[in-house]
């Protein structure tokens, strides 16, 4: 009798394994013209997987019924699609992108005149004066942001003390905040990552918006330099570094 219930309890479990874990495909097209479009960036935000559209608009990736597909791409409005029963029994589905406008500033050309060597004025020379400062205990450093003697007190104040917004976003958050992990070790996200400054790929799988983004760095003593410049796969290592050390901090609290 054990070895029967032991059977249907690995029975039913294999089948809900595998309709968590099925492969559906699909096809993106410009809403325009209905031409495929190639490399479109596709995350699943549930089960933080991601992949990329082929030259002919195809596509594949694991999913179940009601996980969310969030499609990016260069120039088009981003979309979140759910995943329903209808697609996993009829196969492909076409998904349909709209282009946006881009509009181009205008960009001021003046001549440079050649004379053997470089005259650069040095009012023009962007000034770095972001530093980064190492706290015994912990492995990696946080950057303070200027030379100004308060940037330590800043680094400081910022780890050891209660910093109630973090413990919002963070302690608040926790199965958003695993998917920080599932994020850096997917291959096809880090990519999509390095190639993109918008956020907003971190936005639909943390579900924070742009300020608290920006606000997580800045309480986490990141400089307005690297805030401003950095690429989305930076902005996701450096959430990832301080939400360790947070995590390792707040535990020595208790």
């Amino acid at each position: 009798m054990k070895k029967i219930t032991f059977l249907i309890v690995i029975l039913i479990t294999t089948l809900s394994w595998s309709q968590d874990n099925v492969a559906i495909n699909g096809k993106v097209l410009n809403d325009a013209d209905d031409a495929p479009l190639e490399n479109v960036n596709i995350v699943n935000l549930n089960r933080v997987v991601g992949t990329t559209t082929s030259k002919e608009g195809d596509f594949e990736i694991r999913a179940a019924v009601n996980d969310t597909l969030y499609f990016s791409y260069l120039g088009f409005k981003s979309i979140r699609v759910r995943v329903t029963n209808d697609w996993l029994k009829f196969g492909e589905i076409k998904i349909k992108m709209t282009e946006l406008g881009i509009a181009l500033e205008e960009v001021v050309v003046r001549p440079v005149q050649l004379t053997g060597y470089v005259e650069v004025d040095a009012r023009i020379i962007p000034i770095y004066d972001n530093y980064r400062y190492r706290i015994a205990g912990l492995n990696t450093g946080y950057e303070g942001g200027s030379s100004q003697p308060g940037a330590v007190n800043k680094v400081l104040n910022a780890i050891f003390n209660p910093a109630d917004f973090l413990y919002n976003v963070f302690g608040k958050r926790p199965k958003q905040m695993k998917k920080l992990r599932q994020m850096k070790e997917d291959d096809a996200i880090r990519n999509l990552l390095q190639t993109k400054f918008d956020r907003e790929t971190l936005m639909a799988v943390l579900q924070l918006e742009r300020v608290d983004i920006d606000e997580i760095l800045n309480k986490c003593s990141y400089s307005s330099d690297f805030i401003n410049t950095a690429n989305d796969l930076q902005i996701l290592d450096a959430i990832s570094e301080c939400y360790e050390e947070y995590k390792v901090l707040n535990r020595d609290r208790g």
